[in-house]
């Protein structure tokens, strides 16, 4: 790039300022003429006599990608399903979702990329739920021009699977096993609760079992649910803590395995994770049962896009599992179906 200053008073060959850059902003009469990043065009020229104060501004090198197009470029290359590219807004493109889902972000190719001098894509948190509308990443240039070079570099390095793409979530079959005992108005108070909570993921609730607190009775409702084809089985109610716990000792009778007994956050430590094949059991804690906001939810949501969940995904729940007010924007934002966000 070759800077040089428009001074006003002092205008030559006006033919000469077409395609250069503007790298601050220009005013004239105290108001904004020109932002920066502007590329003059034919029709700007005549309005260079009225600028305040002499500009900035850049002549590109024959490798020099302008801002706009060097993002537009990268954006294209980093985005996956499930998102669609609006922009430029001051220079910015957004990623925006078109499906309600799961963020998955590639962190480690996403560092080399953000490595390069001039170069920003920017994201939520990995494994965050987004719907309609909201906007999952940005990427953006910082100076008003990148060498060919390194542009072609950012996009070799996002080349084959997306560094950043949505995951809609999977019309699965959920089967829920309580042994609370509940009746009345609570059964209906926990059924509508849970199916309300499926339904946002684009589930649904199978069937509800209300097996006797009986180790046989729960491991054959286990065992009904799994022979109906249940993607997904909740367990609620019963006694986490107690080692002899019916669900508890249910599993090991349906050749279920036990991945993890209490999550490392708080609150999680009634919280427990099964699975039998390749189909999740998840327990549903006292405060699972009604929250939107618990352990079980920054779980359900892998699920429900159909990650399948290993120990060490629960393990990792501890970075960043002091589950406090604070953190309300970790969780899906059950009733919502789309946003409306300009970048």
């Amino acid at each position: 790039m070759q800077p040089f200053t428009i001074d006003p008073a002092a205008l030559g060959d006006l033919s000469a300022l077409v395609g250069v850059t503007i790298t601050e902003d220009a005013r004239a009469g105290g108001k904004r003429l020109f932002q920066k990043g502007r590329r003059l065009g034919q029709d700007d020229l005549a309005l260079l006599s009225s600028l305040d104060d002499p500009v900035h501004a850049v002549r590109l090198e024959p490798d020099d990608v302008h801002e706009n197009d060097a993002g537009i470029r990268l954006a294209r290359a980093v985005a996956g399903g499930g998102l669609e590219i609006r922009g430029p807004v001051q220079s910015r493109y957004n990623l925006v979702s078109t499906v309600k889902g799961l963020l998955r972000v590639d962190e480690e190719r996403l560092l080399d990329i953000d490595t390069i001098p001039g170069v920003a894509v920017f994201t939520l948190p990995d494994r965050m739920t987004v719907v309609p509308g909201r906007i999952a990443a940005g990427v953006k240039i910082t100076p008003v021009a990148l060498p060919e070079r390194d542009l072609a570099r950012a996009e070799a390095l996002a080349a084959g699977d997306p560094v950043v793409r949505v995951e809609p979530f999977r019309p699965l079959k959920v089967g829920v096993v309580t042994t609370e005992g509940m009746s009345g108005t609570l059964r209906e108070r926990f059924r509508e609760a849970v199916e309300r909570k499926v339904r946002w993921y684009g589930a649904s609730v199978a069937r509800f079992l209300e097996p006797v607190a009986e180790t046989d009775a729960v491991a054959d409702a286990f065992a009904s649910l799994l022979a109906d084809g249940a993607d997904v089985i909740l367990a609620a109610g019963g006694n986490t803590i107690d080692p002899l716990d019916p669900a508890l000792l249910a599993l090991p009778e349906i050749g279920a395995k036990m991945l993890r007994f209490g999550a490392p956050a708080h609150p999680g430590s009634m919280f427990w994770m099964a699975e039998r094949g390749e189909t999740p059991i998840i327990n549903l804690a006292s405060c699972s049962m009604y929250s939107q906001a618990t352990v079980a939810d920054l779980v359900l949501p892998r699920v429900m896009a159909g990650e399948r969940v290993t120990a060490m995904d629960l393990h990792r729940l501890g970075i960043g599992g002091l589950l406090d007010r604070g953190m309300s924007w970790r969780f899906p934002p059950y009733g919502e179906e789309a946003e409306s966000e300009e970048g």
